[in-house]
């Protein structure tokens, strides 16, 4: 690692604990200790999103060989959202709003997993290129947004409000009930992208390269795709659907560290992640008076990004 590369990642890391200490400790008032397990609780969630979505998005990137992509094109985070419309519209609000946390999270893992090995799988079996792949998913995204329209007319207003919570992307109202299975699904998913940061530098060389070099590309790629799968799975269930998060993040730390190798630019994404997050919501809620949406300024922004690193593909 260069010394630069170095310097980088402990300024990103400051930031994070002051981000952090910013967090914990502004504004606190009342039961000390009530206050902090409860922004603990919080911190906790938010670093866990900025982790999984900065892996997920850094790992898509690398297997589609593509820096404007994010794991949304695939349609993952439509499906959630029609998951959600069709839990309430068969529930109704109240069933829906006293369903099990965990079996809820499961299922909805499960079923975006599922979704994402039925694109992969024939990758694997080599009858799909990424290209078919990546446009069978935004078929299926606008299939998905397509239905959920439909049966958000069909719905009551209670029902309607209900979905409308479910679907947004929200860092004020965070599931912390579903933190443990959330926490290990994160730690184990990003500790095998971890430990595959060297495939990944040869996967990002191409599909012949790669396999010239030794590498399964295809059985590498579908397996880092499924991790993908479950990191969203993760982040959309404890936030909700967060679109450009994960090409914000990764573009930022990106021109940071000034290089692909994983091994560097895995962390910076995940701290920048962390930083943007946390900072975000400390500023917002105890610098600003909770007056602003962090999801909403996220999404702005990572919509800029993905515009302006359009334009600089189209100019080159």
């Amino acid at each position: 690692m260069l010394k630069r590369e170095r310097v980088v990642l402990a300024g990103l890391a400051g930031l994070a604990l002051v981000a952090t200490a910013a967090f914990l400790g502004l504004n606190l008032r009342g039961d000390l200790a009530f206050a902090l397990q409860l922004r603990g609780v919080r911190l906790l969630a938010l670093v866990l999103v900025a982790v999984a979505v900065a892996a997920s998005t850094v790992t898509f990137q690398t297997v589609t060989a593509n820096r404007i992509l994010t794991p949304a094109i695939m349609g993952l985070d439509a499906l959630y959202a029609f998951g959600q419309t069709a839990l309430v519209f068969g529930l109704g609000a109240y069933g829906f709003a006293t369903l099990d946390p965990r079996l809820k999270f499961a299922g909805e893992s499960a079923l975006m997993l599922g979704m994402a090995l039925a694109l992969f799988l024939p990758l694997l079996r080599a009858r799909m290129d990424v290209t078919l792949m990546l446009l069978s998913g935004v078929v299926l995204g606008v299939l998905f947004r397509s239905l959920s329209a439909l049966v958000i007319r069909l719905v009551d207003p209670t029902a309607f409000a209900a979905i409308q919570g479910a679907t947004f992307a929200s860092f004020n109202v965070i599931r912390s009930d579903l933190l443990a299975i959330a926490g290990v699904v994160t730690v184990v998913s990003v500790a095998a992208i971890w430990r595959a940061r060297h495939a990944l530098d040869v996967l990002a060389l191409g599909s012949d390269p790669a396999t010239g070099l030794g590498l399964d590309w295809r059985r590498s790629a579908v397996g880092l795709l499924a991790l993908t799968a479950l990191l969203v799975a993760v982040s959309t269930a404890l936030v909700g659907p967060v679109v450009f998060l994960g090409l914000f993040v990764v573009a930022v730390a990106e021109r940071l560290v000034d290089t692909r190798r994983h091994t560097v630019l895995l962390p910076a994404a995940a701290l920048v992640g962390v930083v943007i997050l946390v900072g975000g919501q400390a500023l917002l809620q105890h610098g600003l008076g909770g007056e602003g949406a962090l999801g909403i300024v996220v999404e702005f922004l990572g919509g800029v990004v993905f515009l302006a690193l359009l334009i600089s593909e189209a100019r080159r």
